[in-house]
């Protein structure tokens, strides 16, 4: 019976709590404080809608207030769209606060610059979040660079399905949501960013040309595919300016808020499959994806190209044949350079580090390996082809492990390669690897003039920033004279004499 009456009297208390009176308020006086005065939603892109940014609201005062109105300046036709305290809308009426107390706003737009009478590039759009009206009225700006961009994405069928490629074969088919680029489509240019939605892919036989500074976006589980006897040239020339890298051609996501501006996995590969073609990258920088670069017994020609932040591997080469220049690549969730199943590639003046903090890594920075296992559906399949070359000069193999570059070598095929006056970390306190003549590092046939374990002393690994420091680093002046290129990342000339000798490294050094 005591139960019986305590819940008799809560009952009451939850009635008479939901059918009271709003609380009284008074009217606002203009003392509302906000957490910010301008909200900025970054850039976006034309037609594609924002991210969702908030502002909070607080009244200060001892006493519940009204706020009459708060309202978009532009009214119902303004482009920003709003959450008031939980309430969708542009205009709202008898906004309450309590005494000491906030609500949050939640702001979102989508813009067409095509809407435009001059329909430009880049439009920044703008609108006033407006408090109460006359002598009391105050205002929050609201800011957004809206960019017009090209969009490539594959068709969608009435059915509901997408256009998709094959991967497979036609006995086996492994389809993928993606499109073969036609041929006015072949040539990106600098005029408008490009937004990739799926795989866009080169046709065989023909040849996608991205021009200087080119800014190619992909969104969630996308990427370009070659295909066979398909070509990629990206075209990237030294830029003026080393912040804005005009000139440069960059592929990343397309999430243009600050936030995303390092982090891994925003997109799938630059992916050249069996059979591509001629492909050749300059000036370029590839960032944000799970593989940088993918390719399958195909060419490549790499100068001054940057690839950072890949959650599984920066430039995965399978039988593949590489020439690299002035190359940096950081931050991989597992390594930064790979290459399986040999091949025959040259390296001069290349930065491969790796300094993940993402979370656990169990692979060095470079794996070079003559072989791959796969599983056929019964067994485990070890495939094995020969390693003709992996060559090193001038190059630094760094990073926050203690071995950092691994060989694997199966002795049915041939296993060639050699760091030649290159910076390596390999640390092997146990002797583990000892007797193992991959690892005699005093056979001057296998590591002439390699130094191992000595700082490079990077700028700020954690930036991606690969300079190294003039008089301390450990690639100052260990370089061979007389190797290509004779600029290093930065334009600058670099030593080419016994009494002047280049640094390892993409980098000339510097002091900071």
């Amino acid at each position: 019976m005591r139960y019986l009456y305590g819940l008799a009297i809560l009952s009451c208390l939850i009635l008479w709590s939901s059918c009271r009176n709003d609380f009284e308020t008074v009217a606002s006086t203009g003392s509302l404080e906000f957490s910010k005065d301008t909200v900025y939603l970054d850039t976006i892109f034309s037609n594609i809608g924002s991210s969702t940014y908030n502002l909070k609201v607080y009244n200060r005062s001892d006493e519940d207030i009204n706020i009459p109105t708060v309202r978009l300046a532009e009214g119902e036709a303004s482009n920003y769209r709003l959450n008031v305290d939980g309430i969708p809308g542009k205009v709202f009426e008898n906004v309450q606060i309590l005494a000491k107390d906030s609500i949050f706003i939640f702001i979102e737009t989508t813009f067409d610059v095509n809407n435009l009478p001059t329909n430009p590039k880049e439009f920044l759009y703008t609108d006033q979040l407006l408090f109460d009206s006359g002598g009391n009225e105050q205002k929050v700006e609201l800011v957004t660079l809206v960019k017009d961009a090209v969009f490539l994405f594959p068709e969608k069928y009435p059915d509901g399905s997408y256009e998709a490629i094959n991967l497979g074969t036609d006995e086996d088919p492994f389809p993928v949501k993606g499109f073969y680029l036609e041929d006015n489509e072949l040539t990106f240019t600098n005029e408008k960013p490009y937004v990739i939605y799926g795989f866009a892919a080169v046709p065989s036989n023909k040849t996608l040309t991205v021009e200087a500074g080119a800014r190619v976006h992909f969104h969630n589980l996308s990427g370009i595919i070659v295909e066979e006897n398909g070509t990629l040239k990206t075209m990237g020339e030294k830029s003026n300016d080393p912040e804005l890298m005009e000139n440069e051609v960059i592929f990343e996501g397309d999430r243009l808020e600050p936030g995303f501006s390092d982090i891994p996995r925003q997109w799938y590969a630059i992916w050249l499959r069996s059979g591509s073609v001629n492909n050749e990258f300059k000036f370029t920088t590839i960032k944000n994806s799970t593989f940088g670069i993918r390719m399958e017994n195909s060419p490549l020609s790499l100068k001054n190209v940057q690839i950072y932040n890949s959650t599984n591997i920066g430039l995965l080469a399978i039988h593949s044949a590489i020439d690299g220049e002035n190359m940096v690549i950081n931050n991989s969730g597992q390594s930064s350079l790979a290459i399986q199943l040999g091949g025959s590639y040259t390296f001069r003046h290349c930065t491969f580090a790796n300094y993940w903090t993402e979370g656990f890594r169990s692979f060095p920075t470079v794996v070079i390996a003559n072989y791959a296992e796969y599983f056929d559906g019964s067994s485990t399949v070890t495939e094995v082809l020969d390693l003709i070359a992996a060559n090193f000069t001038n190059c630094i193999i760094y990073g926050n492990e203690r071995r950092e570059f691994g060989l694997l070598k199966d002795d049915q095929a041939i296993f060639n390669f050699k760091f030649e006056n290159s910076l390596v970390h390999f640390e092997d306190p146990t002797g583990e690897f000892s007797n193992d003549p991959l690892y005699d590092f005093t056979n001057a046939a296998l590591y002439p003039e390699t130094k191992f374990n000595i700082d490079p002393v990077f700028q700020d690994t954690e930036l991606n920033n690969f300079n190294i420091e003039s008089g301390t680093s450990g690639a100052d002046g260990i370089g061979k004279p007389g190797v290509l290129p004779t600029e290093d990342l930065n334009g600058t000339t670099r030593g080419n004499s016994q009494l002047d000798p280049p640094d390892a490294g993409a980098y000339e050094s510097i002091e900071f």
